[in-house]
């Protein structure tokens, strides 16, 4: 199975963030790709300090090395995930940008699946 960095917002409201991380990691399985999901830090780490914030940024970084793809979710672009996109782009990952929209056809279409 290939892997997949899930880039997507962190800071702000960390708790609605960390569910849309959840969500966005349930369409890359159901895409049939492993995902990686960074946000786990903010879990163990305080990312309200800047020392828990920048080695939950380090240690995500470090898992880029063995990704196959970063998939960008969400609709803002945060300087956390700019840094992870140019990474990945120095790595020569390839970086996939995925919309609201590709996410809603796809909880549409498991969704008809899931009552048939």
């Amino acid at each position: 199975m290939h892997r997949a960095y899930i880039c997507s917002p962190l800071g702000g409201n960390v708790s609605a963030n960390i569910e849309n991380a959840k969500r966005y990691a349930r369409y890359a399985l159901e895409c049939g790709m492993a995902p990686f999901i960074p946000h786990f830090y903010a879990l163990i780490l305080n990312d309200d300090n800047e020392e828990g914030r920048n080695l939950g940024m380090l240690a995500g970084l470090s898992m880029l090395w063995v990704c196959d793809a970063v998939w960008v979710f969400g609709n803002e672009i945060t300087e956390g995930m700019k840094t992870e996109i140019r990474f990945a782009e120095k790595l020569n990952i390839k970086v996939r940008y995925i919309s609201e929209n590709d996410l809603r056809k796809s909880e549409v279409k498991n969704d008809k699946v899931k009552k048939n």
